[in-house]
């Protein structure tokens, strides 16, 4: 095996918000992507309108930097354990990793979940402690908390003999002790090219390419992302892209291009263990081999962990369909999963019984709320139901479900609302560390079903204080059922505009999502009830006129500030009989079976049986 020395291939991993875009900032502009006078925009990897909303990355994304010589590929990952299968891809075409972990923070879920995936691809891994100017940084302490991670992963010993860097990447400085004099990131760099290896190839073997990611031009059709293992490639140049069942397809490279910066820029050839993006066929999807015509040899293809939640995904059968989405049809919805589906490794799409509902799997419950998000400002109508687990049976054909190791960071005087709640829903307390500054740190093992709806009611239940993080643990024996929600649905009863006079009358019985003018259809929820079943209202009503009754005389109606209802929110708040309707415009609750009459019957069937 030779080692390509003049490239290396680096993928930063790191829990959600420890500062993996913003450090790739730094390294772009140190490193002469920009101009000196060049105006850009923060976080210029985070290209998506969803992720700088939110501030997190999503996909994960490629690009390149050279510093003396050497061409850095970087691959900027997801933090977040729902979007593991783009880690897990991403990791495929690395030969090293740089974690990062914050001075305060420390290492967190995912950063166990993104750190377990690297080292059982066997990559070496650079450690750099960032944000080591807060003011509550503890960066030795941290440290150790690393090595323990390391150890508890089962590292072997070459990888716990890990280089440490210390940064503020925000301003663009690296460190290789905490006294060093702080300049620039070339420390960083210097251990990039000296710790982490040039990718390494055959010289004697053909050229095959691991298709690791999926992109679409819309002069070159479909691309496919991936790094060169073996060989090279040269533009115009005829290969065969092999199948999952070993099938070859014909592929005439009509466009070959490499990462320059953020952007791409056309090559004539490229050299093994180089990322490249070839244009040129159609029918290709993440975990193929492009390999040559006269030797084609398949590569181990990309495995990523299993789903452990499903969702279905229906068209929307409300009164209001069509009049605020333009695509509303079942077979765009399933033309539009199954896209996803190629381009993302962790999504599965099943079609069910229903002919115009689709059974989508993934990781979690926010990667399903940001395909719908997706889905939505494409111009999508559609119905969904309540997030559910996957389950599985052992050998003896006991049920077991997905746990999760849970983490929360919340105020002393929060402790006993926040043990009570996950008691409720079946979790186990493991661990229970007091800072001495007025916060706790709390571990419990909890069953995933246990935080879908949980969320919200933490932050309310912290004030918005605490903070709470998961990864999958495994599987566990059924815990036994608990209640979703203790409260009931506010239901319409009848078509047409909420009116203030109905809502005021209404307001004793719950909180209501409905504002006066607001549309309303028979099964649509309208409100939360105080008590535990659900009631059917006329939030239409208007007050009766008579002759005897002088309009000068009437009392405003004032009501309480209606709080409108989102994604998430919705997703956590609906029950199995339950569905969300979402539009371009507008997120509503609704039964999923709308009409009163046939709901009254099949509860009285069920008390019957």
């Amino acid at each position: 095996m030779q080692q390509n020395n003049a490239l290396r291939n680096v993928a930063i991993i790191a829990h959600v918000d420890h500062g993996k875009t913003t450090l790739v900032d730094a390294m772009f502009r140190q490193s002469g992507v920009f101009r000196a006078d060049q105006r850009v925009d923060e976080r210029v990897m985070d290209n998506m309108d969803l992720e700088r909303e939110r501030g997190i990355t999503i996909a994960a994304k490629n690009c390149a930097v050279t510093w003396n010589g050497v061409k850095i590929n970087i691959i900027d990952t997801p933090g977040h354990a729902d979007f593991g299968g783009e880690v897990e891809r991403a990791l495929s075409m690395a030969s090293g990793a740089i974690l990062l972990v914050d001075a305060s923070e420390g290492p967190l879920p995912q950063t166990r979940f993104v750190l377990r995936k690297t080292l059982e691809a066997g990559l070496p891994v650079l450690v750099v402690i960032n944000k080591i100017d807060r003011k509550d940084a503890r960066p030795a302490e941290v440290l150790n908390e690393i090595y323990d991670l390391f150890i508890d992963l089962d590292a072997d010993d070459r990888q716990l003999e890990f280089p440490v860097l210390y940064a503020v990447g925000r301003s663009g400085i690296a460190m290789n002790a905490l006294d060093a004099p702080q300049k620039d990131l070339t420390p960083l760099f210097e251990a990039i090219v000296g710790k982490i290896p040039g990718p390494s190839h055959d010289p004697a073997e053909p050229f095959q390419m691991l298709v690791a990611d999926l992109d679409y031009s819309d002069y070159l059709g479909r691309l496919a992302v991936g790094r060169i293992m073996h060989g090279s490639v040269a533009a115009k140049e005829s290969l065969a892209c092999m199948r999952e069942d070993g099938a070859l397809l014909p592929l005439r490279v009509t466009r070959l291009q490499v990462y320059d910066g953020p952007q791409l820029k056309d090559a004539d050839a490229a050299d093994p263990g180089d990322i490249v993006v070839l244009a040129g066929i159609e029918d290709v999807v993440i975990g193929d081999t492009i390999c040559t015509r006269d030797n084609p040899q398949a590569l181990p293809r990309i495995r990523v962990d299993e789903p452990t939640v499903a969702m279905r995904f229906g068209i929307n059968t409300s009164p209001l369909a069509g009049r605020e989405g333009r695509i509303v049809q079942s077979r765009a919805i399933g033309e539009r999963l199954n896209k996803e589906s190629l381009r993302n490794v962790a999504i599965a799409v099943e079609q069910t019984d229903d002919r115009d509902a689709f059974l989508v799997k993934g990781r979690g419950e926010f990667q399903m709320a940001i395909l719908i998000e997706t889905m939505r400002r494409e111009g999508f109508e559609l119905s969904v139901g309540r997030p559910q687990v996957i389950l599985k049976k052992d050998e003896n054909g006991a049920v077991l479900e997905p746990i999760e190791h849970l983490y929360v960071d919340c105020g002393e005087m929060f402790m006993g609302v926040v043990t009570e709640k996950l008691a409720q829903r079946k979790g186990r307390m493991l661990n229970c560390a007091i800072s001495g500054t007025g916060r706790v740190r709390l571990e419990f093992s909890v069953p995933s079903r246990g935080l879908i709806s949980y969320r919200d009611e933490f932050l309310t239940d912290t004030r918005g204080t605490g903070i709470m993080n998961s990864c999958l643990e495994g599987y566990e024996a059924w815990r036994g059922d608990f209640p979703v929600r203790f409260s009931g649905s506010i239901v319409a009863d009848r078509a047409g505009a909420a009116v203030a006079y109905a809502l005021f009358n209404l307001e004793p019985r719950g909180v209501l999502f409905a504002a006066p003018g607001d549309p309303v259809y028979e099964g649509m929820i309208v409100g939360e009830h105080n008590r535990d079943n659900d009631i059917d209202v006329n939030p239409t009503k208007e007050k009766k006129l008579t002759n005897l009754r002088v309009a000068g005389k009437d009392e405003n109606v004032i009501l309480t500030p209606v709080k409108k209802m989102t994604l998430e929110h919705a997703l956590h708040f609906v029950r199995e009989d339950e569905l969300v309707e979402v539009t371009p415009k507008s997120v509503r609750l609704r039964k999923a079976e709308l009409s009163a009459h046939k709901r009254y019957q099949a509860a009285g069937v069920r008390r019957k049986s």
